[in-house]
């Protein structure tokens, strides 16, 4: 089953009150109502209500710009020209109210027709296409989540009612529909062991149901935060509080096993939001100064719980302006201060400050098939699309790959701005032409290559490259042209290296759920009513002769698990169907914000979050709709990667993009975007 939101079928008047949130009736629209209107109302459809029983039917397709009082056309060849106001009168016996109002704008540009809006009724049906807002989300969750059981006995209820074994069509096919559930066999597969400090009362530690705490555990390696700072934007919080929290939290930070001054350089600073980027690089510079030359190690913020585009313009700032790491909290956490969302925050302060939270005990005893034997980097990519209706933002593309052999969980980031809705990776591998240097090569695949190296001391003798967020329809033509790029960075580096590569897509967006044969049956289940983490699935319902499984890696919470599918397109490192299944759902368990097994592979969920971020390093004319989603950038060929010169381009591949701000160096080390 699947759920969409759709366009109320409101009169547009009544439409247009409720989307600018007050009674937009009494007074002119301003020039930002407009542009809400505007982007709000493009592409619907209205039918007319002046004209009694003849609903005809119109698509918007803008605003005008002038009042509707002001708005004239010619009505003969002479040029005789009638106001809107008098036709509408004189033709429908129809007096029009707001006059003040713009006009809809229907049928198209050369011959456009105007509508008053308060003759428009939006057509009943039309599936809403663009973003939801938090509350529009949360409403939308609240009536499509339903547990398995449930959701299992709506699907059956669906097909008897709907008779598909006696629908005449599939008979003239001679295809026949079962009214019964596939029985396909599962395998549940263990929880690894993980590591934490030796420091710690509990040195490791094995998952419960795909979860586990931090009480009692240190983490593996501990980061070092000498030197910080507390930003306060929120006007609800006193600085006493501030300092409070702050103090807690590096106490937190402390026994979690860091080692965190619980002094700040300075003491905490409360700002106005809109003097976010005064007040960073003013506090900043008085930081450099009483440091003498050493670094700010991190940034504590406090936020009020509705930011707008502050929290967006604050990352962009300490990632690509300052070279500072963030960490922001928000005021109802500041206030609550619960243990639970300290201990949470301090994995998340840990590995941007370069440490590590837990690895597994298999990659330090080296006992992984195919990862533990020789130097090997896994590789996450991942592609954000803007959303509909945003036509001119462009796509990101993250890349993210482990830094670390044999543990494999710290992993470097970067991201490119590239053509809208352009799904191939542009800069995995980059050709340009320098003035002093002659032919020079980069791109994001050889960077990273370049820094495992400089971090381990080896080069890749294996390569794993999870690729997020491609259709089945893509499959080939992302794999021989990202494939081909991979091939080329290595090649670049030096003469006949080529490391085996293992290239995975993982897909989250299907609509295959699996539910256990006995929903009673504990070995089978959770509390949630889903299947156990671990639950994977490789025949029956899989390729007939390719190499693909589904596996369940995650602990439901709410709602009906869905598990991801894995569709190996290439595989030069042999793996068995075991080896990557065990592989991928114990990295599943090495994921560093949270102590849970998470659904996807974490370098493509890190490779996902690294691209949400770079949207709001955006300038704001790129950006329809300025802060939205994530990632890392650079321009040059150091590690952001994103350049604004020719190099390789795929199919498709449109002008060139403006590219994203560079990150700063100790930025692009560290797992910033977690």
């Amino acid at each position: 089953m699947s759920s969409t939101a759709f366009i109320e079928p409101l009169p547009v008047i009544d439409f247009v009150t409720q989307l600018l949130n007050r009674d937009a009736l009494a007074r002119p629209l301003s020039d930002a109502d407009r542009v809400k209107i505007k982007k709000a109302l493009r592409g619907v459809k209205v039918e007319v209500t002046h004209r009694g029983s003849m609903r005809r039917k119109y698509r918007i397709f803008g605003l005008t710009s002038q009042a509707t009082r002001e708005l004239t056309f010619p009505v003969d060849e002479r040029g005789t020209l009638k106001s809107v106001v008098e036709y509408f009168g004189e033709t429908y016996g129809f007096s029009i109210q707001h006059t003040h109002w713009p006009c809809l704008q229907v049928g198209n540009q050369q011959r456009p027709n105007y509508l008053p809006m308060e003759v428009c009724k939006i057509v009943e049906g039309q599936r809403y296409s663009k973003r939801l807002n938090e509350r529009q989300i949360t409403a939308l969750l609240k009536v499509t989540c339903q547990r398995p059981q449930e959701r299992e006995k709506d699907i059956m209820q669906t097909v008897r009612h709907n008779a598909y074994h006696e629908d005449p069509y599939a008979k003239e096919f001679g295809i026949k529909i079962s009214d019964k559930l596939a029985q396909v066999e599962a395998r549940i597969l263990p929880a690894p062991w993980l590591k934490y400090s030796e420091s710690g009362r509990e040195r490791d530690c094995l998952p419960q149901v795909g979860q586990w705490n931090m009480m009692n555990k240190k983490m593996v390696n501990g980061g070092i935060v000498n030197n910080w700072m507390c930003f306060n934007f929120s006007r609800n919080v006193q600085d006493s509080v501030a300092r409070g929290f702050c103090y807690e939290l590096a106490q937190m930070c402390h026994i979690s096993g860091m080692t965190f001054n619980t002094e700040p350089i300075l003491p905490p600073y409360t700002a106005r939001p809109d003097h976010v980027e005064r007040a960073l690089k003013t506090r900043y510079s008085e930081a450099m100064t009483k440091l003498k030359g050493k670094e700010v190690d991190l940034l504590i913020v406090i936020l009020p719980d509705n930011n707008g585009s502050l929290y967006g313009d604050l990352k962009r700032i300490c990632e690509t302006e300052l070279g500072l790491v963030s960490q922001c909290c928000l005021t109802k956490h500041v206030f609550k201060m619960s243990k639970q969302y300290l201990a949470n925050v301090a994995l998340k302060i840990n590995v941007k400050v370069g440490g590590r939270n837990t690895v597994l005990v298999d990659a330090l005893s080296r006992r992984i098939p195919l990862v533990s034997d020789r130097p090997t980097i896994i590789f996450g990519a991942d592609v954000t699309h803007p959303h509909p209706g945003e036509d001119s933002s462009p796509s990101i593309a993250a890349v993210v790959a482990s830094q670390d052999w044999p543990e494999v969980t710290k992993y470097a980031g970067l991201v490119c701005a590239q053509a809208h809705r352009q799904e191939l990776i542009q800069d995995l591998f980059k050709v340009w032409q320098d003035p002093v240097r002659g032919t020079v090569t980069g791109g994001m695949v050889k960077e990273l290559l370049i820094s495992f190296r400089r971090a381990t001391g080896q080069k890749p003798q294996r390569i794993i490259f999870y690729r997020d967020g491609v259709s089945e329809g893509q499959f080939y033509q992302v794999l021989l042209y990202e494939l081909d790029a991979i091939r080329k960075a290595c090649a670049s580096l030096e003469p006949n290296y080529q490391p085996p590569v293992t290239f995975v897509v993982v897909q989250k967006r299907h609509h295959t759920r699996l539910f256990a044969n006995n929903h009673n049956d504990r070995q089978m289940i959770d509390r949630s009513g889903n299947i156990l983490p671990g639950t994977v699935v490789d025949s029956k319902i899989c390729h007939p002769t390719e190499f693909d499984f589904y596996l369940c890696s995650h602990a439901g919470i709410q709602g009906t698990s869905r598990p991801a599918h894995y569709h190996v397109l290439w595989d030069e490192n042999k793996f068995t169907a075991d080896g990557l299944q065990s592989l991928t759902n114990n990295l599943c368990y090495t994921y560093a914000r949270c102590t849970r097994s998470v659904s996807i592979v974490p370098p493509a969920y890190y490779a996902h979050l690294a691209a949400f971020r770079a949207r709001f390093y955006m300038e704001p004319e790129t950006s329809d709709s300025g802060s939205m989603a994530s990632g890392a950038a650079g321009r040059g060929g150091g590690m952001g990667g994103a350049v604004a010169r020719g190099g390789t381009r795929a199919p498709g591949a449109g002008a060139a993009v403006r590219p994203l701000p560079a990150l700063k160096d100790n930025v692009k080390k560290v797992m910033f975007y977690c």
